[in-house]
């Protein structure tokens, strides 16, 4: 029997894993030695593949493929929608005879041609000019879905600019990996030959009844919830965090890992999250790339499992008011050909001189270009989250925990005498208690960009944006970092080498000081003391997105090839104009669902009221009708609040809508449009905290938010 996706719940765990990839492990045992040694090369170490390499590559992917149920192939790339894309293509090839066979060249497999013209391109395309490629990715590997190879792909124009989010990531791991490789070279460590950027990306997401999802028209439409009073019970008793699995969550849960498992995707932890309906799914570390394409794969399938049991996955990263949003938080590190992971600090940390080096590497990148890092999670949706007691503020620091702080001072003050705390047993009191290793450093779930015992945590990404954004911003500025230190080393002899690292990290740790902040991030006294520092504080996408052409930005990723200035312009104006559309959206669906739905729902209670009254005067004339009339009157003066609300939504929905200029654009929507939406919804919130919830003809908060029991 084929190993389809319909009977992966037969397989055992390690037949299952991976069942459905065509992964290292496959073509070494279906390649001949030298084709398979040829494909090995060019993931480990970026070289050319060969056409007659990849013609036997493609014709043994196809028979392993073909056993496995599939009957298509595609090139799976990520345009700058944020999402994948797709084109299926049958293996068939029809004959003379009138019968088929079953063909898949090398051709086909290292190369497609999807309409360049249908997708974002930021004025990189015209309309007429419909070319585009897509070009095999060997580093990720291929896998069935759905009856379907997908073969994952970069994406590219006619004139070979940059489309998607694939390539621009490759060329950061590549910069990074060379940078990498020369400082370590210069430190001694000749026998490093390739450094690989890890990530583990951990996945927040909200789980509801799906025929609750489809009578909401936000929900549909826009991710989110526009109106909405609050349940009487949110999250304030903070017994959801970690608490006992549902049983329709556990068994969405279950069913999920199954699916991504034979997808390869090392799917690890799973547990309910602080909110109600929250959930979250974290992976073991993977190189960069792959971690990306898995967790674009991760999303789809969370949505595809859900709707499978009846249920919906909501990604945005808001879809509920007065509770916390969704984010996906990216552990990031870096790790060597011969096993070192170059941020794991060890006993020592003063003493391991890796460690000191890309530790200010990484303070020194990340000072010089919070501006890119902010503008890598910017977007309509994460800006709900950012800077709102629920998540790292919109301002960029780095938390490195009380050890590491002491160490970095003790190079300021040229402390010879300094030496790390080192990890102690917590003294916990009860006998039977095993004893337990206390960490160096505690965790802080306020800092942006948090160091955890050998990685970095940057926990602004929102849960619906794809981590390659984040990862090439991070790859690319620690690579510039690299390059000057190592400009510093590349000619010291060995017995002065010590000495110049000790100069170069203590520069460093001077110079960029101000990046470092262990206190808590959701304070005012932090962004007071935050703009003292002058740091940026780029509180929305308007804000934060021109600093991606400021002329330090754009000479940082030319110089390392990563983007063309036409690449970033294009960057640019794309997520302006997905940003603006993201609201316009919003507000056209607010207008209807407040003109169509809500209203009335609302007249159906006023009238019942008002009959109800009336019956009630009948049978009890002296009868005051006292709450129906408190009630009425509520209603009366918030509906008329609501007709003025909502004309001046629709007047200036139109206004922004006419604006030219991409920037005064977004600013208008978020400045007045948002601010009008949120006026309105306070109103109709308002009316529906009155009303009963038959005569609302929607779910409301309450019921979504426990849906599922």
């Amino acid at each position: 029997m084929s190993k389809t996706t319909t009977d992966i719940s037969s397989q055992t765990l390690p037949e299952l894993y991976g069942s459905l990839v065509f992964n290292d492990k496959v073509m070494k045992e279906r390649l001949p030695k030298d084709i398979y040694k040829a494909v090995h090369k060019t993931i480990q170490q970026g070289t050319h593949l060969e056409l007659d390499v990849a013609n036997t590559v493609a014709a043994t992917m196809k028979e392993w493929a073909i056993e496995h149920g599939a009957t298509h192939f595609t090139h799976w790339f990520q345009p700058m929608t944020g999402l994948t894309a797709e084109k299926h293509d049958s293996f068939i090839s029809p004959q003379a005879d009138g019968g088929i066979i079953l063909e898949f060249s090398g051709k086909e497999l290292v190369k497609g041609e999807p309409d360049a013209s249908s997708f974002p391109s930021g004025g990189l395309r015209a309309t007429f000019e419909a070319r585009g490629y897509t070009a095999w990715d060997p580093s990720s590997p291929a896998f069935i879905k759905d009856g379907t190879l997908y073969i994952p792909t970069a994406f590219c124009s006619y004139g070979g600019e940059s489309l998607d989010k694939k390539t621009p990531l490759l060329r950061s791991m590549d910069a990074l990996n060379k940078s990498a490789v020369n400082v370590l070279h210069a430190l001694g460590a000749t026998d490093v030959t390739k450094v690989d950027t890890t990530v583990g990306s951990e996945q927040e997401y909200f789980l509801i009844d799906k025929e609750m999802y489809r009578q909401r028209k936000d929900l549909m439409m826009c991710g989110r919830t526009l109106i909405g009073a609050p349940a009487p019970k949110g999250q304030e008793m903070e017994d959801h965090y970690f608490g006992v699995l549902k049983p329709k969550v556990s068994e969405f849960m279950h069913e999920l890992d199954r699916e991504l498992w034979a997808l390869g995707v090392p799917a690890k932890t799973k547990h309910n999250e602080v909110a109600p309906s929250q959930h979250e799914l974290a992976p073991v570390f993977e190189t960069a790339n792959v971690a990306v394409d898995h967790n674009q794969l991760t999303m789809e399938m969370m949505k595809k499992t859900a709707d499978k049991l009846g249920y919906a996955c909501l990604l945005h990263e808001k879809p509920f008011e007065g509770i916390n949003g969704s984010g996906k938080h990216n552990n990031w590190s870096l790790i060597t050909d011969t096993g070192e992971n170059i941020l794991n600090p060890g006993s020592t940390p003063e003493e391991n001189t890796h460690f000191l080096v890309f530790l200010a590497a990484v303070i020194e990148a990340v000072d010089n270009y919070a501006d890119l890092l902010r503008i890598s999670v910017a977007s309509a949706g994460n800006d709900h989250r950012l800077g709102a007691n629920e998540a790292p503020p919109a301002v960029i620091s780095i938390f490195v925990g009380d050890d590491l702080e002491k160490m970095i001072e003790s190079f300021e003050n040229d402390d010879a005498d300094y030496k790390s705390a080192g990890k102690t047993q917590m003294q916990i009191g009860a006998q039977v208690l095993p004893h337990i290793t206390k960490d160096t450093t505690d965790r802080n779930r306020t800092s942006p960009f948090a160091f955890t015992g050998n990685k970095f945590e940057f926990r602004m990404p929102g849960s619906s944006l794809s981590v390659a954004d984040p990862n090439i911003v991070l790859n690319t500025a620690v690579a510039e970092s690299l390059d000057g230190i190592y400009e510093q080393l590349k000619d010291v002899p060995a017995d002065k080498m010590d000495a110049k690292v000790h100069e170069i990290v203590k520069k460093i740790f001077v110079e960029h000081k101000r990046i470092i902040f262990n206190g808590n991030g959701y304070t005012d006294e932090w962004i007071e003391e935050a703009e003292k520092r002058g740091l940026y504080n780029l509180k929305s996408l308007p804000d934060a997105e021109p600093h991606l052409l400021d002329k330090k930005n754009v000479d940082l990723f030319v110089k390392h090839g990563i983007f063309t200035e036409a690449e970033l312009q294009a960057r640019y104006e794309i997520a302006l104009e997905n940003y603006t559309k993201s609201i316009h959206i919003e507000s056209l669906t607010m207008q209807e669902m407040v003109k169509k739905d809500f209203t009335k729902g609302m007249v159906d209670y006023v009238n019942a009221l008002g009959e109800s009254a009336a019956r009630t005067k009948e049978i009890l004339p002296s009868a005051g009708c006292v709450y129906e009339k408190s009630v009425l009157e509520k209603i009366d003066n918030a509906s008329g609040q609501i007709n003025t609300l909502l004309g001046k939504l629709e007047e200036d929905t139109k206004k922004a809508e006419g604006i030219e200029d991409l920037l005064e654009c977004a600013h208008m929507y978020h400045d007045t449009v948002l601010a009008d939406m949120d006026e309105l919804r306070a109103a109709v919130d308002s009316i529906e905290a009155l009303i009963p919830d038959q005569y609302i003809p929607y779910p409301t908060y309450g019921e979504m938010l426990f849906s599922l029991r």
